[in-house]
């Protein structure tokens, strides 16, 4: 892709309790996650505001913001891109997923009530309709609600903020896992976790869950196809 090409970041409206540093911290955030902003994609300051349509100052504020989090990387000439991705660290990211997304499943059961569940049912229909659509940015969205859905029913977690950290720095290698999804996809495990919660079996929801991750990355689940998958986010910004 051209480091000039076109962007297209979702907007939604703010509201009066909202600031605008926080929304367009929130804006960049989803756009960065979702994978609206791809590998390579250089991005200024002038251009980001004039996107969203606010001054320099609640730009650069959330730059920041994203940047400590290792979702952007702010070079010497002001450009934002999305940091260069390598195979081990895409690995560590996805191993770490496993660990602390199966941990947080595991406690959030036994807070899972029947209103929750059939909640979980419609989002994985919604999900199902999605992939029907080929709505790539849908079915991710829909995926992360899914997900953070089912973790926040326990009401002591702590684990949501580091899970989403790692959602927001793989992001932007997402999309390609998204588009591959009925190669690599066969088995519904969301579908496998809900009846493991009907169950009240925590070990089959962690395989579920676990199951769900890697064969969301199964794209690169061989060293030759992860580096074909990193070098591909790379020439794709040239």
């Amino acid at each position: 892709m051209d480091k000039k090409s076109p962007i297209q970041i979702t907007l939604t409206e703010r509201d009066d309790s909202v600031t605008i540093t926080q929304w367009v911290y929130e804006t960049l955030r989803g756009a960065v996650m979702n994978g609206q902003i791809l590998p390579g994609r250089a991005l200024t300051i002038r251009e980001l505001a004039a996107l969203l349509d606010v001054s320099p100052m609640p730009i650069r504020e959330a730059l920041r913001q994203l940047a400590a989090e290792s979702a952007l990387e702010i070079q010497g000439n002001r450009r934002v891109m999305v940091p260069t991705m390598t195979a081990m660290k895409f690995t560590e990211l996805c191993e770490a997923r496993i660990a602390i997304e199966s941990h947080a499943a595991a406690r959030a059961l036994p807070y899972i009530d029947a209103a929750r569940l059939t909640e979980l049912h419609s989002l994985d229909r919604l999900i199902d309709q999605a992939q029907e659509d080929g709505n790539l940015e849908k079915i991710s969205i829909l995926n992360q609600n899914f997900h953070r859905l089912l973790y926040t029913a326990n009401p002591h977690q702590v684990t949501l903020p580091l899970i989403e950290s790692l959602w927001l720095q793989l992001g932007p290698f997402m999309r390609l896992a998204t588009s591959k999804l009925e190669e690599h996809y066969v088995i519904d495990r969301h579908n496998e976790a809900m009846l493991a919660i009907e169950k009240q079996d925590a070990f089959a929801l962690q395989l579920a869950i676990t199951a769900d991750i890697r064969e969301g990355i199964a794209f690169a689940s061989t060293p030759e196809l992860l580096h074909r998958f990193i070098e591909k986010s790379r020439t794709a910004a040239h």
